[in-house]
């Protein structure tokens, strides 16, 4: 998760200077924000450029367009920032000094009970970041053999029960379409392993995950981030669950999505980025105070060699 929201606008953001300092601006620089949101993190990274500076966001999620920044140095794109390259190059933004990714789901999108991201309301079941897209969470569920769906909630929510789960929805889908949250928990409450906060919120992830293909955009835009970026550019994410950790922090210390590198006869490897951080930042216990949903949010930075 990425925000908390504050009482005057969408959210607060996370890590938020800590991730200007991993950017290291510079005033006429071209920065990235690929996941823009409610335009917190981006409308300070707009307050250190000076006016040749330029700054373009990204968003695949509709509601995002109301958050416009109104600044003739901001340009925001709907789409997915695993399409980042093929964007910035259409509208001649390459290459670029910076790119910041918040990976989270905004707390607009989780407090929104009709996109369907959280269990603590009911309705429909949707789960789509891009409201466009085809897929939603009632189409995973409904189609989905109890293979493929044992392996969703092992991998993406790590989920002990997944076969037990999976089958239950089967057969519950079998008697009637599971179409709303509150049929989805009554089937997960019935079959949960432990408590009952945290067995929803990894089955939740799981079907998240799935639905918007996160990982898969994930790795499409690492890859994409390391090419558009200047020698010597700044990469700065911030992480929200270990399945996101892992690949970013593997393809920052060795340029592949695997724990290991590869390597050439002679035990070499092509570095792609330096690492900034060698641990990841996280939010300060003040910060954990005020922001819940800060807690889990770890922040990695690197530089393009």
């Amino acid at each position: 998760m990425r925000e908390e929201k504050n009482g005057s606008g969408y959210h607060t953001p996370v890590l938020l200077h800590e991730c200007i300092e991993a950017l290291n601006i510079k005033p006429e620089g071209t920065y990235v924000d690929v996941t823009f949101g409610g335009g917190g993190h981006s409308s300070v990274i707009l307050s250190q450029l000076g006016s040749e500076g330029k700054l373009i966001g990204f968003d695949q999620d509709e509601d995002a367009q109301r958050n416009a920044l109104y600044d003739p140095r901001f340009q925001l794109i709907r789409a997915n920032f695993s399409e980042v390259k093929s964007f910035l190059r259409l509208h001649g933004h390459l290459p670029v000094d910076g790119i910041l990714a918040d990976l989270g789901v905004s707390s607009f999108q989780f407090d929104t009970a009709e996109r369907g991201f959280s269990f603590r309301f009911d309705g429909q079941l949707d789960m789509r970041m891009n409201r466009g897209a085809a897929k939603d969470a009632r189409e995973v569920l409904m189609t989905y053999s109890a293979e493929q769906l044992q392996q969703m909630f092992s991998e993406y929510g790590e989920v002990r029960n997944s076969k037990t789960l999976a089958l239950a929805i089967v057969e519950a889908r079998a008697v009637k379409p599971i179409e709303t949250i509150a049929e989805l928990k009554l089937i997960a409450e019935t079959h949960r392993m432990g408590e009952m906060h945290k067995y929803m919120a990894q089955v939740f992830q799981a079907i998240r995950i799935e639905v918007n293909d996160e990982l898969g955009a994930l790795k499409k835009f690492l890859q994409q981030a390391h090419e558009v970026l200047v020698p010597g550019g700044r990469l700065a994410v911030i992480t929200f669950h270990s399945l996101e950790d892992r690949l970013v922090k593997n393809y920052m210390k060795h340029g592949t999505f695997e724990d290991e590198p590869d390597k050439d006869f002679f035990g070499n490897f092509e570095r792609k980025f330096k690492l900034i951080t060698k641990k990841p930042i996280e939010a300060t216990p003040e910060e954990q105070r005020k922001n819940s949903r800060s807690r889990s949010a770890k922040l990695r930075v690197a530089e393009k060699v």
